[in-house]
């Protein structure tokens, strides 16, 4: 189902249940198709955790009662919830980009499937924690480094409809907690549909893809979603700078994204296993320079 390769620091999805299938049209099999997907194997979002079971619940809310009694921040609650990674998933990246175009009837199927799915865990999820956590985390990468990976118009048909019953939920129950998206890439042309779903704030910020120039993101946004992420560039800075270009680098971006508010820190992506940790070291002391 997987493979890690040789240097590689993670591994590759290898089996996609459904690539083979693309006639299929009924999906009422969904949770035995999952069974078949690496990242639902892997005990972490988006893999579905039996939110259903009282013994998964009550796991979940011993968890979060212990955490919330042990510190006065707020607590990040990742919930996964994705759509578009889970078509790729089953469907692989290709096959389910072009059925979005060539049989859009069939992935509205399939997305509805999900989306039951998902709204189902969601409530249990929520009877669980929702009163112990302040922001749930959503994830569901949309982009690449030259843009997004479909039209706005793809996103506002298939998606943004279930992004927003989704995030909706989460307010209708819980007034005060805050949705956060993890959506990598280029996503600019998606954010302010994302910010009119219901969707609160938006993380990594990966500022080094097209479009994606901080001080027009932060004009653009700001007072309409908060920006969680963009502090430093992990794709070249972090792993490959030195201490001495780190510092600059970061302080900038800081200076761009922290005025008036509306942001998180927070370094682009994963701190991966070749990033020097004097490099780390060196981010989050400017960090904490650069704090009033």
């Amino acid at each position: 189902m997987g493979i890690q390769k040789p240097s590689c620091l993670y591994y590759e999805q290898t089996y996609f249940p459904l690539a083979g299938d693309l006639d299929k049209e009924d999906f009422s099999d969904l949770s035995r198709v999952q069974e078949d997907v690496m990242w639902f194997c892997v005990p972490s979002p988006p893999m579905p955790i039996p939110y259903a079971a009282k013994k998964g619940r009550k796991r979940l809310r011993e968890v979060a009662a212990r955490t919330r009694g042990n510190t006065d921040r707020a607590i990040y609650a990742i919930f996964g919830g994705n759509l578009v990674e889970n078509g790729q998933f089953a469907f692989r990246i290709d096959n389910f980009l072009r059925e979005l175009l060539a049989n859009p009837r069939r992935i509205h199927k399939y997305l509805d499937a999900v989306l039951q799915r998902h709204m189902t865990n969601l409530k249990h999820y929520l009877d669980a924690v929702g009163d112990l956590i302040d922001v749930i985390g959503f994830g569901d990468d949309m982009g690449t480094q030259n843009g997004p990976q479909f039209s706005v118009a793809v996103y506002e048909e298939f998606f943004k409809p279930r992004h927003q019953r989704m995030f909706q939920y989460v307010h209708e129950r819980f007034p005060e907690l805050k949705i956060c998206l993890h959506c990598c890439g280029g996503v600019r042309p998606l954010m302010p549909l994302l910010a009119d779903a219901g969707l609160d704030a938006i993380n990594p910020v990966q500022f080094t893809c097209k479009d994606m120039a901080l001080p027009d993101i932060k004009k653009e946004l700001y007072g309409k979603l908060t920006l969680w992420g963009g502090g430093c560039d992990t794709r070249n800075m972090l792993p490959h700078g030195t201490p001495e270009e780190i510092r600059p680098h970061v302080r900038q971006n800081l200076e761009i994204l922290n005025k008036g508010g509306g942001f998180v820190f927070q370094q682009v992506h994963n701190i991966l296993a070749d990033v020097p940790p004097a490099n780390v070291v060196e981010m989050f002391k400017t960090v904490r320079d650069f704090a009033p």
